[in-house]
């Protein structure tokens, strides 16, 4: 005995199929919680960041200072030059003018020495800030059972921002603990 078949049975049931896929997945996506951080603000505001960032700066602001000093006499040194080369004797001018590049050349490494080592130490301390916050954001999003929390968005809505309750967390966090 053969079955009968109509032509439009299984367009049907595939539609049926997915209407009911896209409802289970509607009610699904309404038990969906997500969250987002905003690094940046954390970086800014949090009082581990703002600690981390006066540390570098004590640490680094004596020799930020020197070379400042540094800059300013080798400026100094320049102009003087400038006024009196017309007046110097061919070998003096060649001399200072040499001094000057040597200078310039010993002022220059000393910049990029500072400026590489100011850069290590601040990828260190907010790498530690960072770590501070992961754990902390991990602590709000297991507590608001959150099933996702992004820390890199083109654009989010305000309400799924949970950077305040990050911040306040870890301020409440870092007191506690001392640091």
């Amino acid at each position: 005995m053969k079955s009968l078949r109509f032509p439009f049975s299984r367009p049907v049931s595939l539609l049926v199929l997915s209407s009911a896929m896209a409802f289970g997945a509607a009610a699904q996506a309404q038990d969906f919680k997500v969250g987002f951080v905003n690094t940046d603000r954390i970086f800014r505001e949090a009082n581990a960041a703002k600690a981390a960032q006066s540390k570098l700066e004590s640490e680094f602001s004596k020799r930020e200072k020197e070379l400042v000093d540094q800059g300013n006499s080798l400026k100094s040194a320049s102009e003087k030059f400038e006024r009196d080369a017309p007046t110097l004797p061919e070998s003096q001018r060649v001399t200072r003018q040499r001094q000057l590049v040597d200078q310039d050349r010993e002022f220059q490494r000393k910049r990029r020495e500072f400026q590489e080592d100011l850069s290590a130490r601040k990828n260190e301390e907010l790498a530690q800030v960072l770590e501070r916050a992961n754990k902390v954001v991990k602590q709000v999003a297991e507590t608001d059972k959150f099933d996702v929390v992004l820390q890199e968005a083109v654009y989010i809505n305000p309400k799924y921002d949970i950077t305040e309750k990050v911040i306040k967390a870890l301020n409440a966090a870092s007191s506690g603990n001392g640091k």
